[in-house]
This record gives C-alpha cells, sequence and structure tokens, in this order.
C-alpha cells in the first residue's frame, strides 16, 4: 500500500471552526477553542495518522483586517503557514450567507499555487436546502478542487475529507513518529490553557486583551511547576481576572491545572498572577514573546 504524507494548511474566517476541526481530526486537543472571535493567535501543527498516510494540519489565526501589532502578527502566521503546504482547505460557516468578508479570505487562498479546497463546516446546524445555494455561490468565487460539506463539531463528513486528502498527498515517509501529536512545546500548550480558561470563565469583553506568559516551567521526576503571568491592558480588567478574594483566579487557575494534567500525564503545581501592560496588542516587543516559534529560535541561538 502506498503511503502519502503532507502538510494542509486550514485557513478561514475567526469562529469558522479551524480549532474545532484540527481538534477532531488529531484526536486531540491541541488548538484552544473559544466562542469568541480570534482566539487562536500561532500556527499549530496536528498530526493525524493513518495506515496509508500522515496528514499534517497547519491551523492558523482568523483572517482579518490588520489593526495593531498583535494583528499584523497574527496574519503573518497566515502567510507563513501556506508556505510550502501540499493543499490549502478554507473553511467556511455553512450557517451563514457570502459577505464580504469571505471575499478576502478567498483571496488571501489564491496566493496557493497549489489545489484548494473548500470546507463548508456546521453542516449539523445547516438546512439541507441551502448547501447547493451557498455551493454554486462559493464556486463562482474560486475554482475549488473539491468542496465537503462537513462538521467539525460531530465529524460528520470528516471521514472521506480525510481520505481526499490523502489521495492527493504525495508518496512521502511520515514527517514525524506516529506518537507525536503537534508540534508546540508544553511550555507554550501550557500557557494557551490557562488564556483559553481565562477567556472561557471570565465571560467579559477580555479576549482580546488577554496575554499569557509562562515565567518558569521546571519538570521534577513527579511534580511539574507551572509559573504563569496572565497580562492585560486595564486595571479593570486586572479586577474581573482576579475576582472578589481572588475567586475568578482560583477558578482560572484549577481548570487550567486540571486539563493541563490530564494533556500531560503528569502532577502539576501552577501559579498564576496578574499584571496590567498598557496597549500591550500594540507593542511589537511583548506580541513578539507571544510567538513561540521566535522564542525556540532564540533558545537555540543561546
Amino acid at each position: 500500500m502506498a503511503f502519502h504524507s503532507g502538510f494542509i494548511a486550514i485557513l478561514g474566517r475567526p469562529n469558522a471552526g479551524k480549532s474545532t476541526l484540527v481538534n477532531k481530526l488529531v484526536g486531540r486537543k491541541v488548538a484552544i477553542v473559544s466562542p469568541r472571535p480570534q482566539t487562536t493567535r500561532n500556527r499549530i501543527q496536528g498530526m493525524l495518522n493513518r495506515e496509508n498516510g500522515q496528514v499534517v494540519l497547519i491551523d492558523t489565526p482568523g483572517i482579518h483586517r490588520a489593526t495593531t501589532a498583535l494583528n499584523r502578527q497574527m496574519m503573518q502566521e497566515v502567510s507563513q503557514a501556506v508556505e510550502g503546504v501540499d493543499i490549502v482547505s478554507l473553511i467556511v460557516d455553512a450557517t451563514e450567507d457570502f459577505q464580504a468578508a469571505d471575499r478576502h479570505s478567498v483571496e488571501w487562498v489564491k496566493r496557493f499555487s497549489g489545489p484548494t479546497y473548500l470546507l463548508l463546516n456546521k453542516v449539523d446546524r445547516t438546512r439541507k436546502d441551502r448547501l447547493l445555494p451557498l455551493i454554486d455561490r462559493w464556486r463562482g468565487e474560486n475554482d475549488f478542487e473539491e468542496i465537503f460539506p462537513i462538521s467539525a463539531l460531530t465529524g460528520e463528513g470528516t471521514l472521506d475529507l480525510v481520505e481526499s486528502w490523502i489521495a492527493r498527498l504525495p508518496e512521502h515517509p511520515a514527517y514525524f513518529p506516529e506518537d507525536q501529536y503537534t508540534d508546540q512545546p508544553e511550555r507554550f500548550l501550557a500557557a494557551e490553557i490557562v488564556r483559553e480558561k481565562a477567556i472561557l470563565l471570565t465571560r467579559e469583553e477580555l479576549p482580546h486583551a488577554v496575554a499569557v506568559l509562562v515565567d518558569d516551567f521546571e519538570e521534577g521526576e513527579k511534580l511539574l511547576k507551572i509559573r504563569a503571568t496572565i497580562y492585560v491592558e486595564r486595571e479593570g480588567q486586572k479586577g474581573i481576572l482576579i475576582g472578589r478574594g481572588g475567586s475568578m483566579m482560583k477558578e482560572i487557575g484549577t481548570a487550567a491545572r486540571k486539563e493541563l494534567e490530564e494533556l500531560l500525564g503528569v502532577k502539576i503545581f501552577l501559579e498564576l498572577f496578574v499584571k496590567v501592560q498598557a496597549n500591550w496588542r500594540g507593542n511589537r516587543a511583548m506580541v513578539k514573546q507571544l510567538d513561540w516559534h521566535r522564542q525556540l529560535e532564540q533558545m537555540s541561538e543561546e
């Protein structure tokens, strides 16, 4: 049996379901998910292994118009994600009509010279009589190689999608060991899980104002000690995160610790702090610290 492997970039607008799809196909959590747009800030690889192939999925930030240093870095992540990949797949929300922002996403896809797929997501929440007109509408915007109606949440349609991907990938040995499911360091994953819990539990307008940096990551024989700082832009946001008597911070820490222990398979001591860094999203130096790819490059140079 021929073995195929390669890289597939998943692009789309914020909240289209990119991270949900990657997590579903990999079978493990490699990217944080929240109902808030622009949750994903870095490109993340997740490995999907089959008997006849290995698919390396690249999750990307949602395509949007950049206005801050953070937004510009996020769009740079998208640009870098499509470099050297074998297939680009544009995922869109099938519950919504075609919008001007969708055309902006199509323009990004057109930069890629290889095969492009269109994934009509959330078909589990879409009337079936909407699909054909929606497919025709999208066909008029770009010459997609394949169009797949799917549900990233339930997995509907994804089996055929994966087989189609593998068939189009080149014959090549697996790029990663079978037991590796992501390329991101555990240190970065820990920061992301803390950020996810902060977003989900505060239920306030905080997601874009929240950043998490791991200050210390000490691995012992029986215990992993993690010390992290949550950054916000205003004192009021700091108060929301801490909560009355520190109750919210305790809830965030407990939820993050439990999930990290399950993901990493080790007992964890997690210590969290909150600091105000005014307008950090416009601070290029601060934004660079959030890019774990650059962090790894700096560590290798030292």
